[in-house]
């Protein structure tokens, strides 16, 4: 039996398997599921076991890696699968339609958080490990590393791989936790954003007032904080923070222009999302904002009264989450330094800042003349009938630039998702269609990847 055949035949199981895992609610931003996320690094350890391959959970000071390997030839070449178990938060629970950990399959797809980002993308490798395995085809060595904090910055992944380098010594990195253009057009992504997460306070009176007898003396701090983001970006959409632009990449027409020829019709853009207009800095299309260009965004706001009913309350203090996207050559501690600097310059002397880093990663872009590259092309052209096209991401994947720092190699970033995912909202989901050829896909990579390394 080939492994193709192998997938036709298991597709069931291979699913139920993908609805266990999605029923454990892995949230490592929350400590109360601190139990569930470690439940899902055991469940991927059984998985292994089943196969007779040799696993190990890998302790850090968080959540642990799961680390599985199959050496069937060290002349051989080496992959190094890369992927996560944990997910993001799944509030607000009530703009679900169905719970988020009770996975429900309509209209072709499976909802639930971390369907697609990236449960059911990270496990379309484990299964295309095991039709290659079960079928005796796997044509070179494997190597999996799974971690449990992506979405809180794998600040322990980095760690782990520059204490175990040797173990994690391959030939090629292979993701998949990106998106395509979409199930007609295939595409490899060959960049990724970089990140600076930081929260800020924004602090007035010593308690909160009543904002009748205060209101109009006292700053308010809601008020304050406000005017503040708004003066970040100008009315060109650019961001105002000096110094911000100085070390971005500017991108020549000639790749622009062929960034343009990737499908993509706006009206239907702005009607997925129910929006008017899109907004974005001056001089750039929709795809180059996203992809290309650097970004700032309000990501949560805070403060004062929000309780039901009505309470005159004029807050003490006012709070915001903000994220900015980085692109080459921009990087994060540079720009978190550049932005803590300017928030506390603009603050009034009417109330006092504190800026509060979290965590940040660098943006990188994968060369498309390499043989791992080359390989996925192959891979998706045989899976599509067509070639996929490069495009760019505004996600970020901080550990990509860090496996180029420490292992030297680069990170193929073949995502099976779409942007209608929903990945990190209420809804999440992930196509049938899309698990199934990934994991067929991905079977294919290891015999091109292979072949192509010998000759």
């Amino acid at each position: 039996m080939s492994a193709i055949n192998y997938i036709e035949e298991h597709k069931e199981q291979f699913l139920n398997e993908l609805l266990e895992l999605l029923k454990i609610p892995s949230v490592s931003a929350d400590k109360k599921f601190a139990g569930d996320v470690r439940k899902a690094a055991e469940y991927l350890k059984t998985k292994f076991e089943e196969l007779d391959t040799h696993v190990e959970i890998c302790e850090t000071a968080g959540y642990p890696i799961v680390y599985a390997e199959h050496i069937k030839n060290p002349n051989l070449p080496t992959v190094l699968v890369y992927g996560h178990y944990d997910v993001q938060p799944a509030d607000p629970y009530e703009l679900w339609d169905s719970p988020p950990f009770e996975p429900v399959i309509k209209n072709e797809k499976i909802y639930a958080r971390g369907s697609a980002d990236d449960k059911g993308q990270m496990y379309m490798h484990v299964k295309a490990y095991e039709a290659l395995i079960k079928t005796d085809s796997l044509p070179c060595n494997v190597k999996f590393m799974i971690e449990g904090e992506e979405e809180v910055g794998s600040e322990n992944l980095e760690v782990f791989v520059k204490e175990n380098r040797k173990k994690l010594a391959a030939d090629v990195i292979l993701i998949s936790d990106t998106a395509m253009i979409s199930n007609e057009t295939p595409s490899i992504n060959v960049g990724l954003k970089g990140l600076s997460y930081l929260e800020v306070e924004v602090v007035g009176p010593n308690r909160d007032l009543h904002s009748g007898v205060y209101g109009g003396a006292v700053a308010n701090p809601i008020n304050i904080l406000c005017q503040m983001i708004a003066s970040l970006q100008d009315e060109k959409g650019r961001i105002t923070i000096p110094g911000f632009y100085d070390k971005v990449q500017e991108l020549s027409d000639e790749y622009r222009a062929k960034m343009a020829e990737a499908p993509f019709n706006l009206d239907d853009f702005k009607k997925d999302l129910g929006i008017d207009e899109v907004k974005g800095e001056e001089g750039y299309s929709t795809i180059e904002r996203t992809g290309i260009r650097p970004t700032l965004d309000v990501n949560g706001i805070w403060g004062g009264y929000i309780g039901e009913g009505a309470k005159t309350v004029l807050p003490s203090k006012a709070n915001a989450k903000i994220s900015m996207r980085l692109v080459p050559d921009q990087t994060s501690d540079e720009i978190t330094k550049l932005f803590e600097e300017h928030f506390k310059s603009i603050a009034p002397k009417s109330v006092k800042v504190k800026v509060t880093p979290h965590h940040g990663g660098e943006p990188a872009v994968t060369p498309t003349d390499s043989i791992g590259y080359k390989a996925a092309v192959k891979a998706m052209a045989k899976s599509w009938g067509k070639d996929p096209i490069p495009t760019r991401e505004g996600g970020s994947i901080p550990i990509v630039a860090l496996f180029k720092e420490e292992l030297g190699l680069d990170s193929i970033l073949m995502g099976f998702g779409l942007n209608e995912d929903a990945i990190h909202s209420p809804n999440e989901s992930y196509g049938l269609f899309n698990y199934y050829r990934g994991i067929e896909t991905i079977s294919y990579f290891y015999q091109f990847f292979t072949d192509m390394s010998k000759s």
